[in-house]
């Protein structure tokens, strides 16, 4: 019988055919075999196609650039269709042009759909309104509120406020009212290029405002209105009692993050050094929680349904409580707040329920890839956080790993001595844990700018350990708890997870934990997303080809230097990075979250030092002036630091000997430095900045975030009289646009 490729590749033999006509038709012969022969790998490409046209979206800049890839997408979508020759090249080529399309349009539309008024200023406010959600964060000593305030004083309809924990009680039930006096901002992209950008994430979620409680707010204490504010109020309970329960704040914290996925309660010396051991993973609800849920549940089910011999004999109880687990995964990711990796991990919990009831293979990359195809469907601005990276590349690395032959062959049950299969399964424990943190490593530099490097051994003892120690552990005291007689489960719960804080800190404080790395570039993080996908998703030995873009990428990354200066979009802000690894502040006493942004974008992880410590530094109580080395030359910076002016000639002539002059106010028409002026309108126009003086290159913010959305702060004019003071703002979206 005629195989399906006849057709297409026979012109190739005709005699007369030579040349480049000929090696094209050879080449085209062997595409349309490897395709052949991964053609039960092409349908994972679909959600790829679909999150690389998300990707495109947020990283093309204008919505001219956003039309212009659309218009490319359906090209190349209809030149596949009508020229592919009905081959399944063509095919592929156009399913997964499609796909990007889908994707890009998708975002798209949801970024629209989602626009909301938003201020443009800071500014003070007092105004009334109802809470919508509460997060307690005792290690910070703050309460955090999410209030819809009264159309009357139009503010945004959503804002997010932190409140001193000291002026409320520490339950407060959603669907209560509260009246306050803030101060409001609006929310805030990236301090410097390659910074977190909670302005995006802010645009999504529909938050208009941010800012801090100036009083004591006056609390209105009424019934939750709604399941999912009813819902919110049995999670801040249940986190506060299981707090209460256990010694130790960090136990504590970590105890209540396992159950209802609330991490506000453990401190920050315990939170970095679970993120330098790489054991941030457990405190997120995802799949090892859910799993765990739904696994226990099932097997409890068996247990309990087995004991009745008539059910034991006629009834399908492996579906009865795959069906009973399926209950719980939903009610447990409902109850944790749905946050996009538990709501990943219960589609993929599901999914695979429903393939054990169908008799399938249920743990495969085609079950990764549906999970990924629904949530990038319906959340498609997850695609941009780190949270959807990290947990679909674990799970796809660790499912592809385990498919490989090799791998496969070397973990299948076999008749063994105990102490053989124990060191086997060790080994392949350490694998595992080997290459998830190869695939999270790129992700963790790129988001966090660094990146743990003991994590596979740190798992090795606390994965078991949270998994069938502390779970079941909690899931016991909880239950005791009922009749008041959880006490001692508490305790041994207690002492679990001081073990596994202990490990924690033992492997995060390590010499040589951390690997750190300054701001990544766009186009080396997806070189290495591409490798990385297409060693995972191919099985013939062309995947080998990924190792190409993944080591371009890496190399990418290593040879970027880091910027010289930083300087924050305030222009309060600046940082040089010393001949040493370290950086130098403009001001010393910036709180810890400005050292920490300035730090991770520099890829320096020691403490910083003051302007004044460097010895080609000139400062006084109003200005500094620094000779920094870079690009084969001496550069002079010049910094304002103080509010007060500064005579106009001594100001002029220091701009006159300055190579950058920075300032955070409008610096006179009448300086003039000799290559960069940053001062108040020019940070206003580009935001923060990173300079790199070896190539006399300038990145900023504006680059980074382009004309999306949330780049423009648009919100409502407040009418209430007691909101005179607060900031103007235009009247809609579309009209902030247009300006």
């Amino acid at each position: 019988m005629a195989s399906e490729f006849d057709a297409a590749p026979s012109i190739a033999f005709r005699p007369l055919q030579t040349g480049a006509r000929a090696q094209i038709a050879r080449l085209f012969i062997a595409l349309e075999q490897w395709l052949e022969a991964e053609r039960d790998q092409l349908a994972l490409w679909l959600p790829i196609g679909l999150g690389a046209g998300i990707a495109a979206w947020f990283l093309l800049p204008t919505p001219l650039a956003w039309g212009g890839a659309a218009i490319a997408m359906a090209a190349i979508m209809v030149f596949a269709g009508l020229f592919g020759g009905g081959s399944r090249a063509g095919h592929a080529i156009a399913c997964f042009a499609l796909a990007m399309l889908i994707g890009l349009a998708i975002i798209w539309i949801k970024a629209e759909w989602v626009a909301a008024p938003r201020l443009e200023h800071v500014g003070i406010a007092r105004f009334s309104g109802k809470v919508e959600a509460i997060e307690p964060l005792p290690a910070r000593g703050l309460i955090r509120l999410r209030i819809a305030p009264d159309p009357s004083f139009g503010l945004p309809p959503h804002v997010r406020v932190n409140a001193d924990a000291k002026t409320l009680p520490a339950y407060i039930p959603a669907g209560s009212r509260i009246d306050l006096r803030a101060r409001l901002l609006p929310p805030m992209g990236p301090p410097v290029p390659g910074g977190y950008d909670y302005a995006r994430v802010a645009w999504f979620q529909g938050i208009g405002a941010i800012g801090k409680t100036l009083d004591t707010p006056v609390l209105h204490l009424g019934e939750a209105g709604g399941f999912w504010a009813w819902l919110a109020n049995i999670r801040v309970r249940l986190s506060a009692h299981i707090e209460s329960q256990i010694a130790g704040a960090g136990e504590g914290g970590v105890a209540a993050s396992f159950v209802t996925g609330d991490q506000g309660a453990i401190p920050e010396s315990d939170n970095d050094a679970l993120r330098q051991a790489g054991l941030a993973h457990l405190l997120s609800v995802s799949g090892l929680h859910v799993s765990a849920v739904v696994g226990g549940v099932m097997l409890l089910s068996l247990r309990l349904l087995a004991l009745s011999p008539r059910l034991a004999l006629h009834a399908p109880l492996p579906l009865i409580a795959a069906g009973a687990g399926a209950l719980a995964g939903i009610g447990y990711t409902l109850f944790s707040g749905a946050e996009v990796p538990t709501v990943r991990s219960c589609i993929a919990a599901l999914l695979v329920l429903i393939g054990v009831a169908m008799g399938r293979e249920a743990m495969t990359l085609r079950l990764v890839a549906a999970g990924a195809l629904i949530v990038l469907l319906f959340w498609p601005e997850a695609l941009a956080g780190p949270s959807f990276q990290l947990s679909f590349a674990a799970v796809a690395s660790l499912i592809a790993l385990h498919e490989h032959p090799r791998m496969a062959a070397f973990v299948a049950k076999r008749d063994e001595p105990l102490l053989w299969r124990l060191g086997r399964e060790g080994a392949s424990l350490l694998v595992s844990g080997l290459v998830i943190e190869l695939a999270l490593a790129p992700i963790a530099l790129f988001h966090f700018h660094k990146s743990g490097l003991y994590g596979a051994v740190a798992n090795i003892v606390a994965i078991p350990l949270s998994t069938f120690v502390i779970m079941p552990l909690e899931a016991l005291a909880l239950l005791l708890d009922v009749a008041g007689l959880g006490a001692p489960v508490w305790w041994l719960t207690g002492k679990a997870l001081s073990l596994l804080l202990w490990i924690a800190h033992v492997v995060g404080d390590a010499p040589g934990a951390v690997a750190a790395l300054p701001s990544m570039p766009w186009g080396a993080f997806a070189l290495m997303v591409i490798g990385g996908l297409w060693i995972a998703l191919w099985r013939t030995r062309v995947r080998r080809l990924g190792a190409i873009p993944l080591a371009i990428g890496a190399l990418w990354s290593i040879l970027t230097p880091p910027p010289d200066i930083l300087v924050t979009g305030d222009g309060r802000h600046v940082a040089i990075r010393t001949g040493d690894g370290r950086i130098a502040l403009l001001r010393p006493k910036a709180g810890d979250y400005v050292r920490d942004v300035l730090g991770e974008a520099s890829g320096v992880k020691g403490e910083a030092l003051a302007f004044e410590s460097l010895g080609n530094a000139r400062c006084g109580d109003d200005m500094c002036a620094v000779d920094v080395a870079g690009g084969g030359r001496t550069w002079r910076l010049l910094a304002t630091r103080s509010p007060y002016l500064i005579d106009i000639a001594i100001m002029n002539r220091a701009c006159a000997e300055a190579d950058i002059a920075i300032s955070d106010r409008r610096l006179p028409r009448s300086c003039h430095p000799r290559w960069l002026k940053l001062d108040k309108p020019a940070l206003a126009r580009s935001g923060g900045v990173a300079i790199r003086l070896g190539s006399a290159s300038v990145d900023s913010v504006a680059d980074y975030i382009g004309q999306h959305p949330w780049a423009a702060m648009v919100g409502v004019r407040p009418r209430h009289p007691t909101a005179s003071s607060f900031p103007s703002t235009r009247q809609s979206t579309d009209t902030a646009r247009q300006n």
